[in-house]
């Protein structure tokens, strides 16, 4: 009776951290989709910055996972693997700014005098 209790909290708890997880990722897309738009479709005279997809995207979907993962953690009282996942996270920040992963296409930041 014991064990059947605890392994159905435990099935609770892992899909629990899976939902949350999925909603991560679906946050981390949101906050992508304005960038990716305009880093992929909002360039002059067709120029495109595509590390905005191949960088910018994996970098934020992981980004929104593991900071909704941290935050479950620390709900669940595991403040080391709370702190550990933040701590990857400030390092996927470091990654993205460090690339520039989220930077539009060249034209529409430098667009020269007449703007």
């Amino acid at each position: 009776m014991v064990n059947e209790h605890t392994s159905r909290r435990e099935a609770l708890t892992g899909t629990a951290g899976l939902l949350t997880a999925a909603l991560g990722a679906l946050a981390g897309l949101a906050a992508w989709l304005p960038y990716g738009r305009r880093g992929l479709f909002g360039a002059f005279e067709g120029e495109r910055n595509t590390d905005v997809l191949l960088l910018g995207l994996p970098l934020l979907l992981l980004g929104g996972t593991l900071t909704a993962l941290a935050a479950f953690a620390a709900v669940r009282g595991r403040k080391r693997t709370a702190l550990t996942l933040t701590a990857a996270v400030a390092a996927l920040a470091a990654v993205g700014y460090g690339l520039d992963v989220l930077a539009g296409p060249q034209a529409v930041s430098d667009c020269g005098s007449p703007c």
